[in-house]
């Protein structure tokens, strides 16, 4: 079972909660309708306790169980529905997201960082370039994405140590594994004010993104726009796509109380914890 990462006591954490959330986690594309004994294998719980879970997730009708298999229902949707009306945000930038892929023919995302990850917390998609299946809630790794890229960017060192510490896993020849070239491409990052990321995540893959902050000035999402060799190249990002990225980041800010020329510190918050 992954460690959740969090501030304070660890006595003040409730496990019985920490377990249920693990159970819930572990349904995934490759295990759609897990029977009880492969999610005991991949949140490292004792059958028993899985089984606890498990019944008491299908009392609250999250989850439902057949044939010695389990299966989420759509009320877990609903956990998702309550963070976007919960986050102000993402209703200010969907218009923005829908402008921007208009104008560049290609995906728009929104992206904020969560531990080691980018979670794309809304998105306009226009083609499908990527092999994973992207939707809302989709996460990716921070450090050869261009929102992730952006988003650690401004984080305190501590998150791009912990990232660093994690392993720069190489995804293509192009990733970037090395800890000192990693911390450079940040503060090239930081210095432009935007990343381009060419197939470091999956080849065939390029990225662009622009941070967006809150009235603070504190970096608090990604603004991306996703495209393929095939149809751009990285010239042709920063020439076309960038300006416009930059701009709709700026815009997005602007309606989330951002003024220009105010910038906090490094990125502060951790996880999805108070992100909108």
């Amino acid at each position: 079972m992954a460690a959740m990462t969090t501030e304070g006591n660890p006595r003040d954490l409730i496990q019985s909660l920490e377990r249920g959330f693990a159970v819930l986690q572990a349904f995934d594309a490759e295990r759609p309708n897990p029977t009880l004994a492969e999610l005991a294998s991949a949140t490292e719980l004792s059958r028993p306790a899985v089984r606890r879970i498990l019944l008491t997730l299908q009392h609250l009708g999250f989850v439902h169980g057949e044939g010695g298999r389990w299966t989420l229902t759509p009320r877990v949707l609903s956990i998702g529905q309550h963070y976007s009306a919960s986050h102000g945000m993402i209703e200010i930038a969907q218009p923005h997201l829908l402008r921007l892929a208009e104008q560049t023919g290609e995906s728009a995302s929104l992206a904020a960082l969560d531990g080691t990850e980018a979670v794309y917390v809304a998105r306009v998609p226009v083609r499908r370039i990527m092999s994973i299946n992207v939707s809302i809630g989709t996460r990716v790794p921070a450090h050869s994405t261009s929102m992730g890229r952006v988003l650690l960017g401004w984080a305190p060192d501590e998150v791009v140590d912990h990232v660093i510490a994690a392993g720069l896993e190489a995804h293509t020849e192009h990733t970037v594994t090395d800890p000192d070239e990693f911390r450079r491409r940040l503060r090239d990052v930081r210095s432009l004010g935007y990343s381009v990321v060419s197939e470091e995540l999956e080849k065939g893959l390029l990225s662009a993104a622009a941070p967006v902050r809150d009235s603070s000035g504190a970096v608090v999402a990604a603004l991306a726009s996703s495209t393929s060799s095939g149809r751009s190249s990285v010239e042709q990002l920063r020439a076309d796509v960038v300006p416009l990225l930059v701009k709709t980041a700026d815009r997005i800010s602007a309606d989330f109380g951002h003024r220009q020329g105010v910038t906090s510190g490094p990125m502060v918050r951790k996880g999805h914890e108070g992100f909108f």
